[in-house]
């Protein structure tokens, strides 16, 4: 996800909570679709996998101009972001399950 993402997703979290509790939020953020926001950030871990899929494959064949410090970063934040999705995946299955499992 990207910082923009993060944020949106925090604020939104913080007018929940104040909503919980009672208190008015400060500001209210737009409502997004999950679904979308969801398919948004896997775009972007995708996106960013082929970035470095590419850049691996262009210093390998030996084209100029590219730092390996530049690919072996693209590749780490390709696998930062992709663990990071994983993650959340998990997290999304844990909850559905503890959704399912309550008493009706």
């Amino acid at each position: 996800m990207s910082t923009p993402e993060i944020s949106q997703v925090l604020a939104q979290m913080r007018v929940m909570s104040a909503q919980a509790t009672g208190g008015t939020a400060a500001t209210e953020m737009p409502r997004s679709d999950f679904g979308a926001l969801l398919q948004k950030s896997i775009d972007a871990v995708n996106d960013t996998q082929q970035k470095a899929s590419e850049l691996r494959t262009s210093f390998e064949r030996g084209e100029q101009g590219l730092d390996l410090a530049e690919v072996m970063i693209a590749v780490q934040k390709s696998s930062v972001s992709f663990e990071a999705m994983v993650a959340v995946r998990n997290k999304l299955v844990e909850a559905y399950k503890d959704v399912m499992n309550m008493p009706v």
